[in-house]
């Protein structure tokens, strides 16, 4: 028994000192503040290291590189130590004696380290991981998932089994970091209805919690980016966030928030307020290649002139520092901001003959698209890249992929069109979708118009392969039986082929699904229908019936696109009073969701419908509004910001003429001088034609006037003045004064011109031609902007004459005898 007890002791104070010595190991591997410190205890105690120890010091290496910035991490150094290769042996042989979250860490850290993807400690970890997984809990679950998504195994059969895991446990989640992180990682791998799900546990965990990480925010921007959906609410949400973040951002993070915001069709003035603050007081920091391209990218196109004129001389400087992948960001960049400048785009393309190889195929077609759009005019790289376009086209297999090269084949200068890619075009049309086809027919229409097929029965090979390509198209809608994947296809078609060919049965095929027209594709549907400007009044009114039906659920800015529809077709739903009454009602409630150049924009959608809600036009035309929107137009997008500026001067018009009661000045005389000043000339062949018409039907030039601005700055092509007796005035007589544009007369008051320079009982003819842009597509139905001109004119004094071009094109007007009696009898107001 005594020699027991002492066996026993002996153990326990080896087992106690052994205890001791390891928690000493352990302490000081937490201790460490360099990697030569970890290393060094790994060469000094290998024998002793234990699963722990080895899970510690491989985590403590990543602590310490997370620490530094990324310019200043040493993650080749490490990878290359003898001492880490010994941790990962050590770490592949104990992994079965690992804890469930020390694996998971393990994989985390080598991984954060850049250990190659398919490195073999990688895959053991992986593999236990996989065979542990229904006894993770939920964060080692969420970084495990992290890991493999980084590992690009987001479509692997574990990633559906962690998908399936989170829908079983979805309601017991309650931390944000874990469900972005197990959002983006499965997001490639779900349905729809999981996908909804996952949305509402977001926006409630969102609403729950007062502080929010902004990288979680991040996530949840990857995880709409990764389904294909834009969720205005969502968004919204998260740039809150980064708002109440901004003093932590860096140029990483800004510049990945505006990456995802472009994919998302998203767009935040006050936070662009705010990036161009923070990143033009640290523009001196960003030196290198990596982080300048970023600012390039984000700055560049917020930045005023100076600030851009010192990017750009920049960026040449730096121009052969830059990788394949800064090229194409600065490239891209120029593109946006329109950006011509022949010195930088020369660098740009002395550099990428070096990098052209490494391009995958969509990168090279956006290359191409950016260089031909910025007018390089460099043949030997335009012959480089005509080669590999060329090979990629050869061996590609993919629908997407092909038509993408036949598009940007299309646009190159000088292209001879070589018989591979007809043949090519020919193999992959039955495979394409709508989008696809439309690309592949732009470049067929375009080869064939300017005579780019130089062999031999080229011309005809081409006119049969469009005959099949219009049949698929035609056989793609008569198949389609799903609305919401028709309008996903439809989303990126447009032009001539598109609009002769196949609009009309695309139409068709809307009606035919009408019964699916839902919440969910609702504003999906009126995108598409703005874009054509179809007037199809069954789609309209189911569009307005569910819009009043869902009218809590859909958001205030999406309700705006939908009104804007029906604005600009000028069509009044059967329901129209209670449709836009019940909008606008909905968005009076909601009015501080909108941007103050989104009120704006909002404005001028009702006030073409007839609508001036008091609330929110008084809110406009208020000198704090109009103050906060100067401010945020200096960081909005030329196109955007010369659109706003436009619609507010024809909202203040608008409420000029409509609405007197709410005393509002007209302040846009100099805007619209200058718009006019820089504008082209107006005098055009079929002006000058009618101009000698009307001389002819009136006695005299004196007695008509071509290109007349009338007050608030309304451009009429031509302008006559009956008495009573209808007879026509001489404007000699009234000596108008000019504005100093050829051919441009400029009225000046309204008062002055109206009520004393006529005689009684005379009146002013405003005789205006309307193109087909005033038409919507499938009728002669006057589009808004046509329609409120005319209202406008009439309050101003005129009695509108409209010409149609469909009236003055036709046959029935082929000769010039036809066309003064027409005239005549429209001037004349004769039956």
């Amino acid at each position: 028994m005594l020699c027991l007890r002492q066996v026993c002791l002996f153990t326990l104070r080896h087992y106690q000192a052994r205890t001791l010595s390891s928690d000493l190991l352990l302490s000081q591997i937490n201790s460490c503040t360099h990697e030569d410190e970890v290393f060094s205890l790994v060469g000094k105690n290998k024998a002793r290291l234990s699963e722990k120890h080895v899970g510690i010091a491989l985590n403590m290496l990543w602590q310490l590189q997370k620490k530094r910035p990324l310019l200043l991490r040493t993650g080749d150094y490490i990878r290359n130590h003898s001492q880490f290769l010994t941790l990962c042996i050590l770490a592949e042989n104990k992994v079965e004696h690992m804890e469930d979250e020390a694996i998971v860490d393990t994989l985390y850290s080598i991984l954060r380290l850049n250990v190659e993807d398919h490195d073999s400690l990688a895959e053991v970890l992986v593999t236990e991981a996989w065979k542990r997984l229904e006894r993770l809990n939920l964060p080692a679950l969420s970084k495990f998932a992290l890991c493999l998504y980084k590992k690009h195994g987001h479509c692997s059969p574990v990633i559906g089994k962690i998908a399936h895991i989170v829908d079983m446990k979805l309601d017991s989640i309650e931390d944000i970091k874990i469900l972005s992180v197990l959002m983006i990682s499965i997001s490639d791998v779900i349905s729809e209805s999981f996908r909804d799900r996952l949305l509402q546990k977001t926006e409630q965990l969102l609403e729950e919690k007062d502080e929010v990480h902004f990288n979680y925010a991040k996530r949840i921007l990857q995880f709409l980016q990764n389904v294909k959906l834009r969720h205005h609410p969502l968004v919204d949400k998260c740039n809150k966030i980064f708002l109440k973040s901004a003093s932590h951002l860096d140029i990483h993070s800004i510049s990945l928030i505006f990456g995802l915001y472009e994919q998302l069709g998203f767009d935040n003035a006050e936070f662009r307020l705010v990036a161009k603050q923070l990143l033009s007081e640290t523009m001196d920091d960003y030196y290198d290649p990596e982080t300048f391209a970023k600012l390039f990218f984000t700055l560049g196109p917020m930045a005023g002139s100076k600030v851009r004129n010192r990017l750009l001389e920049t960026a040449a400087c730096m121009a052969e520092e830059f990788s394949s992948h800064q090229v194409l960001v600065i490239l891209k960049t120029m593109h946006k901001i329109k950006c011509r400048n022949s010195h930088l785009l020369k660098k740009m393309a002395s550099v990428l003959h070096k990098h052209l190889d490494s391009y995958n195929v969509l990168q090279l077609v956006k290359l191409t698209q950016y260089l031909v759009m910025l007018g390089c005019h460099n043949l030997e790289l335009f012959a480089k890249l005509k080669m590999l376009l060329i090979g990629f086209l050869k061996s590609s297999v993919i629908p997407a992929d092909t038509a993408a090269v036949i598009r940007v084949l299309a646009i190159l200068p000088s292209f001879q069109v070589e018989e591979i890619v007809i043949n090519k075009a020919a193999a992959v049309l039955p495979q394409c979708r709508l989008h696809h086809l439309n690309c592949i027919a732009t470049a067929l229409v375009k080869w064939n118009h300017y005579d780019q097929l130089h062999w031999q029965t080229g011309s005809e090979l081409c006119v049969k392969l469009l005959q099949k390509l219009n049949d698929c198209g035609f056989q793609r809608l008569q198949k389609a039986n799903n609305l919401n994947l028709l309008l996903e296809e439809l989303t990126h078609v447009n032009g001539e082929w598109f609009e002769e060919v196949l609009s009309e049965e695309t139409m068709a095929t809307c009606q035919r699904l009408i019964d699916q027209i839902t919440l969910a594709n609702v504003l999906q549907l009126s995108f598409f229908l703005i874009k054509t400007s179809y007037c199809c009044p069954l789609l309209l009114d189911r569009v307005a019936s569910v819009t009043v039906e869902n009218i809590d659920k859909i958001h205030p800015f999406e309700i705006y696109f939908i009104l804007f529809l029906f604005s600009a077709l000028n069509y009044d739903p059967p329901v129209n009073e209670e449709f836009f009454e019940t909008c606008i009602q909905h968005l009076i409630s909601n009015l501080s969701c909108f941007e103050t150049h989104h009120l704006v924009l909002l404005g001028h959608v009702l006030a073409v419908a007839g609508y001036f809600p008091p609330v929110l036009i008084m809110r406009i035309f208020n000198i704090s509004f109009l103050s906060k929107l100067d401010a945020q137009l200096e960081v909005l997008p030329d196109t955007l910001k010369q659109r706003v500026c436009s619609r507010l001067m024809k909202l203040n018009r608008a409420v000029c003429l409509e609405c007197p009661e709410f005393h509002i000045p007209w302040f846009h005389e100099r805007y619209c001088q200058h718009v006019f000043r820089n504008s082209s000339s107006r005098i055009n062949p079929l002006r000058q034609h009618v101009h000698r018409m009307l001389t002819e039907i009136l006695g005299g030039s004196h007695y008509a006037r071509i290109s007349v601005l009338t007050p608030y700055y309304y451009e009429i092509d031509f302008e006559c003045i009956l008495d009573e007796n209808k007879k026509p005035l001489s404007y000699m007589a009234e000596n108008i004064p000019s504005n100093g544009m050829e051919g441009i007369h400029l009225r000046h008051d309204m008062k002055d011109e109206g009520r004393k320079a006529l005689p009684p009982g005379a009146q002013r003819i405003a005789l205006e031609f309307l193109d087909s842009k005033a038409f919507s597509k499938n009728l002669r139905h006057l589009k808004g902007e046509s329609a409120v001109k005319k209202r406008h004119l009439e309050m101003l004094g005129y009695r509108v004459v409209q010409i149609p071009h469909f009236e003055w094109n036709s046959m029935v007007l082929s000769t010039k005898g036809e066309q003064l009696e027409y005239l005549r009898k429209h001037l004349y107001g004769i039956q």
